[in-house]
């Protein structure tokens, strides 16, 4: 097998929200829960925050933050700033950016890479985000940051339909359809405060085989990102994503790294799971 790299965001990578703990959506699976735990610098000290990251020793961080009316991540409203942070620092950019369009293009382009969670089926995205955006808009993104040149990094959520799992493998095979060197699997939190709380966590039997059949289609890297279920849980899922061949594991137990290393080659790496 192919060298396993485990990376570990939190050391030296934050998450950023641009828009505090503010988001104009509700969805399902995470209503604003996940936006509490980002750091929270303004736009007016965004360039000197992360001036201060890189003099602390920080590689890089994550652009990120709760939607606006227009369905985006408002990284618009900081493009000079993010301009500055790539002229005057040497810190990665991976930013979630939302619905853009066209006018995106002059700003998104100093990014290193964006991280595009994709839904592979209409339903699930009326359910769940309770917007009119369809499969076809997703691919529209995708189209656009390809044909302009922008790395992207697709995420889906193994089980963001209210625990079940069936639209993945639909996902999966439309995103084989395109340049992407890295494709990210997570797995639904049924999260405390949010509609889904109450939800079933998808198995870890039925969660893995969509990580073998990603790992089947897939020639690129594929990751395991941050979410997906603590303890027993993400002890087994994690030990079956190494037998199946994933390439990149984000925040895996300690038990998980030591066996790991008996089996691949094993490479740490403080950084977002997309770098």
């Amino acid at each position: 097998m192919r060298k396993l790299k485990i990376y570990i965001p939190g050391v030296k990578f934050p998450s950023i929200s641009l828009t505090g703990n503010y988001c104009a959506l509700n969805c399902a699976h995470c209503g604003r829960h996940y936006l509490e735990g980002m750091r929270k610098p303004t736009k007016k000290n965004l360039v000197d925050y992360c001036l201060g990251l890189e003099r602390e020793g920080y590689t890089g961080c994550l652009l990120s933050g709760g939607m606006d009316s227009r369905l985006k991540v408002p990284l618009d409203r900081y493009s000079d700033e993010i301009r500055e942070i790539k002229r005057r620092t040497s810190l990665k950019l991976n930013a979630h950016v939302g619905f853009i369009d066209e006018s995106d293009l002059e700003w998104v382009r100093y990014v290193d890479v964006v991280s595009l969670d994709f839904v592979g089926d209409d339903d699930v995205i009326r359910r769940v985000y309770r917007i009119d955006k369809t499969v076809g808009d997703y691919l529209k993104i995708l189209d656009l940051l390809t044909e302009a040149g922008v790395r992207v990094a697709p995420h889906i959520t193994i089980g963001l339909d209210f625990g079940k799992i069936h639209w993945e493998y639909r996902a999966i095979d439309l995103l084989m359809e395109y340049p992407i060197d890295v494709l990210v699997l997570d797995v639904l939190i049924p999260t405390k405060g949010t509609e889904m709380e109450n939800a079933p966590k998808p198995s870890v039997e039925d969660s893995l085989k969509v990580v073998k059949y990603a790992r089947e289609s897939f020639s690129g890297e594929l990751s395991i990102g941050c979410m997906r279920p603590m303890g027993r849980w993400r002890l087994d899922f994690d030990r079956g994503a190494v037998l199946a061949g994933v390439d990149r594991l984000t925040n895996p137990p300690r038990k998980v790294i030591e066996w790991a290393k008996s089996l691949r080659d094993v490479e740490i790496i403080y950084e977002c799971c997309v770098m």
